[in-house]
């Protein structure tokens, strides 16, 4: 057996990251952007308005009247230049007249016709955002997966695309004559295939293409059936069979190439990588927690590693213990938990029953407290690491 680390580093070196393709920004939410967007513009591109009121020239005191010459609005540029004793009537976001220096805010004027009355002395604000204050033309956006607020951003440097990694187009195969789908009737010795729909959706939220093919039965046939349904995807994963029972066909596939079998954790044990005819292939463990848990320590990193992210592996936090636990022994152990939020770092909590076969718990946890290769027994209150799931 390996490492849980030394398990990862062999799966991320199968996970290359995939050619980039021109995105509109429409379609880019999610995506990993490659290569850096430099801005077409300045943002703003004039002194903008940063409030509704006049336009002025210098430091008009209160009491001082001053006669309106026009009006600006967002969209709608004054053409004209705004003089001693004048003012435009100005709303948020219009270009600023030639001539004013000066926002002064509406509730400290008040109007008679085309002249205004100052009712209030300058706060010292100008009321002015600066041409390029936001961004200039030639700043860039560094390369990331793309959220929204960036969506935002490269809209206002006048970017219609991105160069963006392909979406890996990941083939899932649940394994096992004991497998039925949902909705089907199962005969007494089956049961339901729950595995390759948790991991779908990790998948697709990582912003990879899940491609769930049929469930390949315990025959060499119709796995190599199934698996040839596999052609065209990025990465291959298997569910079950990589054990050593008489009926685990995956470990001896033709064309399986091995990078490792077997690791020292729980849940996940039985967890093995390697190239399928020259694809990267991951054979996850069929017990429903093993393989969910194993999903989220190496499958998705592969993922983000074909998506081009630098630094793919799970990333560690820190919480205290809510209550102890005893020592752990050889394999680390990746124990379903609920967090417990409040001021400060959050409590953690690991469930009384680890049993990797109940995915009730799996569904009531939202973490994965870390306990390391023969890692002594913890108190409450120690500080330890977990993984959000």
């Amino acid at each position: 057996m390996i490492s849980v680390e030394d398990a990862l580093a062999h799966c991320l070196a199968l996970a290359s990251p995939l050619p980039a393709e021109t995105v509109s920004l429409a379609h880019a939410a999610g995506r990993w952007m490659r290569v850096p967007a430099v801005a077409l513009r300045d943002q703003p591109p004039f002194p903008a308005s940063a409030m509704d009121g006049y336009a002025v020239q210098g430091d008009p005191a209160k009491g001082d009247s001053l006669a309106v010459i026009g009006e600006a609005g967002a969209g709608h540029a004054f053409d004209g230049t705004v003089g001693p004793g004048q003012a435009v009537r100005i709303f948020t976001g219009a270009p600023v007249p030639d001539g004013a220096t000066r926002v002064v805010i509406q509730e400290d004027v008040s109007r008679d016709g085309d002249r205004i009355t100052l009712t209030a002395g300058s706060d010292g604000s100008t009321n002015i955002r600066p041409l390029g204050q936001d961004f200039r033309a030639g700043d860039s956006l560094a390369p990331r997966r793309l959220r929204a607020n960036d969506l935002a951003l490269l809209a206002a440097m006048n970017i219609p695309t991105v160069q963006a990694s392909r979406r890996p187009v990941v083939a899932l195969i649940a394994t096992g004559d004991e497998l039925v789908m949902p909705g089907e009737d199962p005969a007494p010795d089956q049961i339901i295939a729950s595995n390759s729909f948790a991991l779908k959706a990790m998948i697709e939220a990582e912003g990879g293409e899940a491609r769930m093919l049929p469930i390949a039965r315990d025959n060499e046939a119709e796995l190599a059936t199934v698996l040839g349904l596999a052609e065209g995807a990025d990465l291959i994963v298997t569910i079950g069979g990589a054990s050593v029972g008489d009926h685990d066909l995956v470990g001896r596939m033709a064309g399986l190439e091995h990078s490792f079998w077997k690791i020292a954790m729980r849940p996940g044990k039985p967890l093995m990588a390697g190239r399928l005819n020259g694809v990267p292939m991951l054979g996850l463990p069929g017990n429903p927690v093993s393989a969910v848990v194993c999903g989220h320590l190496f499958l998705l990193p592969m993922v983000r590693a074909m998506l081009g992210d630098p630094a793919p592996a799970p990333q560690a936090r820190r919480a205290r213990l809510a209550a102890d636990v005893p020592a752990n022994g050889p394999r680390a152990h990746y124990m379903r938990s609920r967090l417990i939020l409040g001021d400060g770092m959050p409590e953690i909590a690991p469930f009384d029953r680890q049993d990797s076969a109940l995915l009730s718990i799996l569904g009531e946890a939202d973490a994965l407290l870390i306990r390391p290769v023969a890692d002594g027994p913890r108190g409450k209150g120690s500080t330890v690491d977990y993984l959000p799931i």
